[in-house]
């Protein structure tokens, strides 16, 4: 092999190592770096601010953070901390401009929710949580999977909600704010 040959192998393979860290080995994107919010659109009110390498909102009369694309089949997986006063949650398959648990499905972060079966864990409106986890004052994970008419939620590796549903098949997933304080620390998407 000449030395030409060589370098540009290389270069092929560093080339796709660095492709493959950013989607990741296993088909995950991450849409958050730690350092800015250029993979989404910022609607509403709420006071987004990234904060020692976490999206924080803690004021504002509510917000989205958007996905710039728009996803049918998906994976979404965060890791957020929340107070005991938050109302948060992962909105998914929805229209830009309409964004709402009757317009789209909401993945809900909400532990005082005064109907609390509709609470953290549950999405509102099409599928009930019981017992609810409760998120406040510690990092917790979520996984949201939409295949189809097919839709799971596994929170904190439990699984909280696995319900057929065909209201929405395609759309932005947002990143909500509604009162309280939040920190997302990871936002990966993986296309199914």
């Amino acid at each position: 092999m000449t030395r030409w040959a060589t370098v540009t192998s290389a270069l092929l393979v560093s080339a796709f190592a660095v492709g493959a860290s950013a989607q990741g080995q296993d088909g995950w994107v991450s849409l958050f770096d730690g350092k800015s919010l250029d993979n989404f659109t910022q609607t509403g009110e709420a006071n987004w601010r990234i904060e020692d390498g976490a999206i924080v909102a803690d004021q504002g009369k509510g917000g989205h953070l958007v996905s710039k694309e728009k996803y049918k089949d998906h994976a979404i997986r965060i890791e957020f901390w929340s107070d005991e006063k938050a109302n948060s949650g992962i909105f998914a398959r929805c229209e830009a401009g309409k964004i709402g648990a009757k317009t789209c499905y909401e993945f809900n972060i909400f532990d005082t929710r005064p109907d609390p079966s509709y609470g953290t864990g549950s999405i509102v409106y099409i599928a009930e949580v019981n017992p609810m986890p409760k998120a406040a004052g510690k990092w917790n994970t979520m996984e949201v999977t939409l295949k189809g008419r097919q839709l799971t939620l596994v929170f904190n590796g439990q699984k909280t909600v696995d319900v057929r549903n065909g209201l929405w098949d395609e759309g932005h997933f947002t990143l909500q704010y509604g009162t309280g304080v939040m920190k997302f620390r990871k936002v990966e998407v993986k296309k199914l």
